[in-house]
């Protein structure tokens, strides 16, 4: 799945999120949620590394909310990105895949 199929996506599920609990998704919003899912991607890995209190969860209970938290991360930012029209495919091409070799 392509990032623009992804983003629609991620998108629905976001507006139906806070149709359901009555949240603005305004630019603020959009921000701080990213920052709120960094500060819980911080944490899950300070527990699945050991230094954090663990909260009697299995390593591979620890694993899967890092992962999942990864995917948040990831998520709110297409979502950022929608918001303010940043075409990401475009971004990353010309910031980061301009230093790999051409063919």
């Amino acid at each position: 799945m392509g990032i623009k199929t992804l983003t629609i996506k991620v998108e629905e599920v976001s507006q139906a999120y806070a149709k359901k609990f009555g949240i603005k998704r305004d630019s603020e919003w959009f921000l701080l949620k990213l920052q709120e899912e960094l500060g819980e991607l911080v944490q899950s890995y300070l527990k699945m590394t050991g230094q954090a209190r663990k909260k009697n969860k299995t390593e591979e209970e620890l694993r899967t909310e890092f992962r999942n938290e990864i995917a948040d991360v990831l998520s709110h930012v297409l979502l950022l990105a929608k918001h303010y029209e940043v075409d990401l495919e475009k971004e990353i091409k010309e910031k980061w895949l301009v230093w790999t070799k051409s063919d």
